[in-house]
């Protein structure tokens, strides 16, 4: 189905970071310093610098600790935690899955460490491991929020909308209202048609995290598939408004309203300037329901 919506909650950013990276062999600042004899352990501060960089998305900052600190011989299992949340985060699950493996043999690392490959697993498209892995998680931890909320997104591809609903709810309350896990709640309650309660958790993450770009564009559909067209387009900025009406066209096609959504993607086409190559294919194919539509009807008698 060609559509050009974004229709994913931002799964993507359950665990706050960037990436692990590699600096300079010689590299000295920060909090590592190269010791005389490999240092096994970190000190709190150390570790709580690598957390406070990540927390402020201080990416290269946090790469260049964690690489001095393994330079130096740490195999605190603790770096290992903050190496998997900042690869996933770049999008190298695959090496965050690594991490978050080895991390798993230390007992006081565990049961984060599952969290983690659940989430991993998630992201890589391997479905069912994550599910199985998530579970384990939560049954470890029942506080880690971030498996709630990744076994919430699991749950809504099985279509099982209660499990879905109960897991968003114990990450919303573990995590005291995280915006993603609101998000996430609200991308849920939107695939249920639960327009009202969608647009009220989107709003709730929007005012979190002002700047949750998915919370925005989902709030923006959710609109749009109430039929509040005008509203679901207003005050978006002019390198966003093709994609903003092509969405806004998508939502309207999901309720049936093809006249609306055929007006939405030749909108998008003329705001786009140039060839639109999905809003042209969506325009083509709400004609093309409209007129299945109107055949289907019965002639008057």
């Amino acid at each position: 189905m060609a559509t050009g919506v974004v229709w994913r909650s931002a799964f993507a950013a359950v665990l706050a970071a960037g990436a692990f990276v590699g600096s300079s062999p010689g590299a000295q600042a920060g909090p590592f310093k190269h010791a005389p004899k490999p240092a096994e352990t970190v000190t709190d501060d150390g570790f709580a610098a690598v957390q406070r960089a990540l927390a402020e998305d201080r990416l290269t900052d946090a790469a260049k600790m964690l690489d001095q600190a393994f330079l130096a011989g740490a195999t605190d299992p603790r770096l290992l935690l903050l190496a998997g949340e900042l690869n996933l985060a770049r999008g190298r699950n695959e090496d965050a899955l690594a991490n978050y493996k080895r991390a798993e043999a230390d007992p006081g690392s565990k049961a984060q460490a599952l969290e983690g490959q659940g989430v991993a697993l998630s992201l890589l498209g391997r479905s069912d491991e994550a599910f199985a892995m998530l579970q384990k998680a939560v049954a470890a931890n029942p506080a880690a929020w971030r498996a709630w909320n990744a076994l919430g997104g699991e749950y809504d591809a099985r279509k099982q909308w209660g499990q879905a609903d109960a897991a968003y709810e114990r990450a919303i309350s573990g995590s005291q209202g995280a915006a993603i896990a609101l998000n996430n709640r609200g991308f849920s309650r939107l695939l249920q048609r639960r327009l009202d309660e969608a647009v009220k958790d989107f709003v709730d993450a929007l005012k979190k995290k002002p700047d949750l770009a998915a919370a925005r564009t989902n709030l923006r559909i959710a609109m749009a598939m109430r039929g509040e067209y005008d509203k679901a387009v207003a005050g978006v900025t002019p390198d966003s408004e093709a994609a903003a009406l092509n969405n806004a066209g998508f939502a309207a096609m999901l309720q049936g309203d093809y006249g609306a959504a055929e007006e939405l993607f030749q909108r998008s086409m003329n705001a786009k300037g140039e060839f639109y190559g999905r809003a042209s294919a969506n325009l083509q194919l709400a004609h093309e329901l409209r007129l299945k539509v109107s055949e289907a009807k019965p002639t008057p008698r």
